[in-house]
């Protein structure tokens, strides 16, 4: 059994996206793909292409890179959403200038107003060295913000190294 909120971090090609989905498959509910990424180029088509093919034809994809709060609201209970992931999400906001404040608190509101299960897949990106500019630094500053802010209202959090799972938050289910 899931919580309502769930998080799972890790560093890139750590295996988190492979470890929510099979949290949801668990569930024995129809599981809902919450897509946050835009596919600019070849090799972005071709890694989208492969996480979908991983999935399998029983999950519904809906793609939405900016208004993700929305989308959350409308899904049904007996349901299993993952949205993955809100690195990209986050992502997609700076680089549309959005107010990251709206779009968070919007976020936010759409998990309240979800019926069903949410497991958010985002980056950990503070282990790193201080980025050279500007745009960099405040994404960094942004996405660890987003990362507590998901964390506090997460029931479960766990961190994905080398694909192996490690419960911060929560017990493993």
């Amino acid at each position: 059994m899931l919580p309502r909120i769930s998080l799972v971090l890790g560093a890139a090609a750590s295996g988190k996206s492979a470890f929510a989905e099979r949290l949801l498959e668990r569930t024995g509910r129809s599981c809902a793909y919450l897509a946050t990424a835009k596919a600019h180029d070849t090799e972005m088509k071709e890694k989208l292409s492969q996480h979908k093919a991983r999935r399998g034809a029983g999950w519904q994809t809906l793609e939405e890179p900016l208004d993700c709060g929305r989308a959350l609201a409308t899904i049904s209970g007996d349901r299993a959403v993952l949205l993955d992931c809100a690195t990209m999400w986050l992502s997609n906001h700076l680089m549309a200038e959005s107010d990251l404040a709206a779009a968070e608190a919007e976020l936010m509101a759409g998990l309240a107003l979800c019926a069903a299960p949410v497991v958010i897949v985002s980056n950990e990106v503070g282990a790193s060295v201080v980025p050279e500019n500007a745009l960099a630094r405040r994404f960094r500053e942004a996405q660890g913000q987003l990362n507590q802010k998901l964390a506090r209202e997460a029931g479960l959090v766990v961190n994905v190294i080398a694909g192996l799972p490690l419960a911060l938050k929560g017990a493993l289910p």
